[in-house]
């Protein structure tokens, strides 16, 4: 089957809706694509992709 590049491909991200002024997201640190977080976002800010791949890479092994 041909669909794994867009199983792979995260969805856009939307601005949240209800809001008047809609906030910038914060780009990831790692990849710098915009994140599920507004610009004023504390800390390290990870996209989902970069995210679910360090959680894969610093989980435990048993």
């Amino acid at each position: 089957m041909d669909d794994d590049a867009s199983y792979c491909t995260p969805p856009a991200v939307t601005p949240p809706t209800g809001t008047d002024t809609a906030e910038a997201f914060a780009e990831c640190v790692l990849c710098r694509e915009p994140t599920e977080y507004p610009e004023s976002a504390k800390g390290a800010t990870l996209c989902p992709v970069c995210a679910w791949q360090e959680a894969g890479r610093t989980a435990c092994s048993g």
